[in-house]
């Protein structure tokens, strides 16, 4: 229990077209003859014990791709957490509690610090009196993350939503190019760049909040033939790392290779600063983004997802 396993099963073992089907991930539980294995990505495949085969235990996780940063998944989630959230901050029990008004879900969030079992009722407290409802942010796919707590948690009717991936990479080779005449980098959150992220607009004071935080942000913007803003992106430097958020390019100019010259423009001021490795967060099922991500050079580094409390009332 609590390791990860490959384990192989007969799917329509009654059926003509019976096959064998292997699902990797950690085994949170084998009970009632059902085993429940937690995939990287958080969600959790239940598989009748009548219908296993074989089964073993497999290393942690997968070999790091050649020329990726080494971190660990608990290095990531802390410089995360710093790079994207407000100013309303704690630690209860060895989880971050975050709060900035619910825009967003990566701010009004907690996450670990460590190894720590969150304190339920602290952390709901924290929440309540912010009139937020208790958001667990939970790290899977890596040595030492959360699958059996969130296991535990699916057992305990807590909703999961926002699968996404932490991507790395090399910052350099994302920089090297010709510099683009087309975005402009500055330090300044300006009214053109808000202008470009229209979901800034849901909660302004708490979005302005957010992203000027972090300790080092930088905002890129980049205008069509007729001035207007096209295309937006922000990075957050901390340390070795630079953290990309809110990469946006206008319907009207997608598929014009401005997401991509926004990246590498933040990658070169990034560089300029002291940074040498590259980190983001996407949810799986944004198929474009993955694809532009890929082509950049990121490689998966683990998942995570939100577990909210049920509402018992």
């Amino acid at each position: 229990m609590g390791k990860r396993v490959s384990v192989r099963t007969l799917t329509g073992a009654r059926e003509q077209s019976a096959r064998f089907t292997d699902t990797v991930g950690v085994l949170t539980s084998w009970a009632g003859g059902v085993l429940s294995v937690t995939r990287r990505d958080g969600r959790t495949v239940r598989l009748a014990e009548a219908d296993l085969v074989a089964g073993k235990v497999v290393p942690p996780t997968p070999a790091r791709r050649r020329g990726t940063p080494a971190a660990s998944a608990r290095e990531l989630v802390w410089v995360a957490a710093r790079g994207w959230g407000g100013p309303d901050a704690e630690e209860v029990g060895g989880w971050l509690a975050r709060a900035c008004g619910g825009w967003t879900r990566r701010a009004n969030s907690a996450v670990p610090l460590g190894g720590s079992r969150p304190d339920l009722d602290r952390l709901g407290a924290w929440y309540a009196a912010r009139g937020l409802p208790l958001s667990l942010q939970l790290t899977t796919g890596a040595d030492g993350t959360g699958e059996l707590l969130a296991a535990e948690l699916e057992g305990l009717g807590w909703p999961a939503a926002g699968h996404s991936t932490v991507r790395v990479a090399a910052l350099a080779p994302l920089a090297d190019a010709a510099p683009d005449a087309r975005v402009t980098v500055g330090r300044e959150l300006t009214d053109d760049w808000l202008a470009g992220f229209p979901r800034a607009a849901e909660a302004p004071e708490a979005a302005r909040l957010v992203l000027t935080g972090g300790p080092r942000p930088l905002f890129a913007v980049t205008r069509a033939a007729d001035g207007r803003v096209a295309g937006v992106g922000r990075c957050v430097v901390d340390g070795r790392w630079a953290g990309f958020a809110a990469v946006r390019v206008d319907p009207a100019h997608r598929r014009t290779g401005l997401a991509t010259a926004l990246m590498r423009e933040l990658a070169r001021a990034a560089l300029a600063e002291g940074a040498s490795a590259a980190y983001l967060q996407v949810e799986v099922d944004n198929a474009p983004a993955r694809t532009l991500y890929d082509a950049l050079g990121f490689a998966d580094h683990h998942h995570y997802h939100y577990r909210t409390a049920p509402d018992r009332a």
